[in-house]
């Protein structure tokens, strides 16, 4: 809900432009659109002048028939005239929902992104320093202990060791994951040119970790390298390089711990007024333990981050010299400052 609200707040700091799409990345089982949706509905008479449409970039099959039935009851076209989504379909709210394979296949236009927990997924290349220079690591067969997979380091430089180290990389072992940063470059390029904002919700750090690649299976570790595709793979996000790879082309804010980030949105109030109007011990139980789960330090309130990429114009104004007086106050951005309830 409190995603939602960010991007109401973004779309009335830039003058309530006509036309937004929401586009999420990775949309899983849908139920972070379902409640950002919620929130548009509850807030319609704020977007009744503002065609909204939403936009999810899924590549899997199983996901999007998931996502259909939690978004439109299941009431969906494959395959429409609009060549580019391969399925469309209404929300139960009346708002248009649109499926693609990439995101180059959405169309143009003021677009809010949002990849949660979507480009830890993606796939890296590790490179570790040696005294020959970097190394990437490579998967291997062992040859001691059959249908057994080894960790083993490169016997040269690689192609990606050329390409993807940063020459002042100071750690002695690295993961990068180029998936993310065309991603990156594609999102800065649409929000220069279109505007919008994307926020990115993730774990990572700030280009400080080194070895993240872990695996889980039924919610416990799991050897990554034990029986392949088996197991969810993961790696931190590292927000240093995702706005090394926006190359200039936006404004970047974060990454900020989940928990001040919802702090800055107001999630004590919102506790609150659920709180208030919850008459069940369950429920008010699953919303503390839920409250506890995003925000307790040990568990999602230190690992999980917010970053967002925003147009320049939104963080700094242009030359003041030649209209001093005309320029009004810049909205300050949500969740990323502090909030002051007046």
């Amino acid at each position: 809900q409190l995603i939602g609200i960010w991007y109401i707040s973004e779309w009335i700091a830039t003058g309530k432009p006509k036309a937004f799409q929401l586009v999420e990345l990775g949309p899983g089982r849908g139920t972070l659109t379902d409640d950002i949706l919620r929130v548009f509905n509850q807030l319609a008479s704020l977007l009744s002048k503002c065609d909204v449409s939403i936009h999810l970039v899924e590549v899997s099959p199983k996901l999007s028939e998931i996502q259909a039935l939690m978004l439109t009851g299941g009431k969906v076209q494959p395959n429409p005239e609009d060549k580019s989504a391969y399925m469309k379909g209404v929300s139960k709210t009346g708002i248009p929902i649109f499926w693609y394979r990439d995101i180059q296949d959405v169309p143009p236009g003021y677009s809010f992104y949002l990849a949660h927990e979507f480009f830890d997924a993606l796939p890296i290349h590790k490179f570790q320093r040696t005294e020959k220079g970097w190394r990437e690591v490579l998967v291997d067969l062992d040859p001691e202990v059959p249908d057994q997979l080894r960790f083993v380091l490169s016997p040269s430089s690689t192609p990606a060791t050329q390409n993807f180290i940063q020459p002042e990389e100071t750690r002695d072992h690295v993961e990068v994951c180029p998936d993310a940063g065309v991603i990156m470059q594609r999102l800065a390029c649409r929000i220069e040119k279109d505007g919008g904002a994307a926020l990115v919700a993730d774990y990572g750090h700030d280009g400080t970790k080194t070895d993240t690649f872990r695996g889980f299976r039924n919610h416990q570790l799991h050897d990554v390298l034990r029986a392949p595709g088996t197991a969810d793979l993961t790696a931190d996000v590292d927000f240093s390089y995702l706005r090394k790879m926006t190359q200039g082309r936006t404004a970047t804010l974060g990454p900020i711990k989940q928990r001040e980030f919802l702090k800055n949105m107001g999630i004590d109030l919102r506790l609150q007024v659920l709180l208030q109007n919850s008459h069940d011990t369950a429920t008010r139980e699953q919303l503390l333990h839920s409250y506890d789960m995003l925000m307790n330090p040990e568990k999602m309130g230190d690992c999980f981050h917010f970053f967002a990429l925003l147009p320049h114009h939104r963080l700094a104004h242009p030359d003041k010299k030649h209209q001093p007086e005309s320029r009004s106050p810049l909205q300050p951005v949500a969740g990323f400052g502090e909030l002051l309830l007046k």
